[in-house]
């Protein structure tokens, strides 16, 4: 079965019900469990609680053309708490905050609602807290990086969509602009040994080009995160993961918010116009969101959202989606920038997917 077709029928049965999780059957369940418990002895644990974030950023502190401050909300789990990261500053959600105030010249308020260890099916009352989280206003975007933990946890894929399409919907509900990024690759986690590490990769990109399904359907924007770290972790481990070699280190983050500032910026209307014509020589496309969100599963820092083609929404095939790459080309020697990039373009490479 493509990937395309099974992340259709995943992110369609997650929709209606039915369908079971990716199971593993006999003698090789025992070897994956045994494998899991010697790779939690492998990965160390955290040396700190994620840092406490939330405040105004931006040089401004005050718009010069007199608007109000964007308000941001992160949610998700430790990643998107910054767990890992050396100093508040290095945290995706402060970077990602100091990012878009410095592209829109306004300043940010951000309230990162992210817990430790939360899957899916637990964001929906981090939205409860996102909501009311500026003086009884919702946010102007959310950014939401969840889905590790439901790999991890073998939570069915099913279960993890339908959880992220309810917290998709009340966000855009709620006048929020949606960037989710997806579950990456866990194949890049060198501490857990194969073949647990290789089924974890197939799960994790399973899962991601689901998420991306069903946060476009849902009226959001997806963002792969796929195997963004993967060559660089593989050339540079010790500088992109933190000490408990599972969490992203500051560099590793700043990476994630290189990729993810872009389309943050283009949701609010801030990137390059939306209607604007699409780079063929880096495989934009416009297509069936399946095939689309397949190609974004392997081709890290890709975006995925929605399009018309002739004016209408769906085709025979489903909806229409486009991918579009924001962010230069990523290869495993590029240097991490010291600043934000303002809104770009991006790159692809192909993976394998169940």
């Amino acid at each position: 079965m493509s990937r395309a077709s099974r992340a259709r029928r995943i992110a369609t049965k997650a929709a209606f019900g039915g369908g079971g999780a990716v199971g593993v059957a006999g003698g090789a369940a025992g070897v994956l469990w045994a494998q899991a418990l010697l790779a939690r002895r492998r990965v160390g644990l955290p040396d700190r609680e994620p840092f406490p974030v939330d405040g105004t950023y931006g040089t401004h502190r005050r718009s010069s053309a007199g608007l109000p401050p964007y308000r941001l909300a992160v949610l998700g789990d430790s990643a998107a708490a910054g767990l890992g990261a050396d100093h508040p500053e290095d945290t995706m959600s402060v970077l990602l905050a100091e990012g878009l105030s410095a592209v829109s010249g306004r300043p940010v308020q951000l309230a990162n609602r992210a817990v430790v260890g939360a899957q899916t099916s637990a964001v929906d009352a981090q939205v409860d807290l996102a909501l009311t989280a500026f003086s009884g206003h919702g946010p102007d975007a959310a950014v939401i990086m969840v889905g590790a933990n439901d790999v991890t946890h073998r939570v069915p894929a099913r279960a993890s969509l339908r959880a992220l399409d309810q917290v998709v919907r009340r966000l855009v509900e709620a006048d929020c602009d949606v960037i989710v990024a997806c579950c990456p690759d866990l194949g890049t986690v060198q501490p857990v040994p194969n073949p647990l590490r290789a089924l974890g990769r197939r799960w994790s990109r399973t899962l991601a080009a689901g998420q991306a399904i069903t946060t476009v359907e849902a009226g959001g924007r997806a963002v792969s995160l796929g195997t963004l770290l993967g060559p660089e972790f593989e050339h540079r481990g010790d500088e992109f993961f933190s000490a408990d070699r599972f969490h992203p280190s500051s560099v590793g983050y700043r990476r994630v918010a290189e990729v993810l500032l872009p389309s943050l910026c283009a949701a609010l209307g801030l990137g390059p116009d939306p209607d604007e014509s699409l780079d063929l020589r880096r495989g934009e496309q416009v297509a069936p969101i399946a095939k689309v969100a397949a190609r974004a599963a392997a081709e890290p820092g890709s975006e995925v959202s929605r399009a018309q083609v002739a004016g209408a929404d769906r085709g025979t095939q489903g909806r229409w989606a486009v991918l579009r790459h924001r962010i230069p080309l990523i290869r495993p020697e590029t240097s991490v920038a010291t600043e934000p990039p303002e809104p770009t373009d991006l790159d692809p490479q192909p993976v394998h997917q169940e």
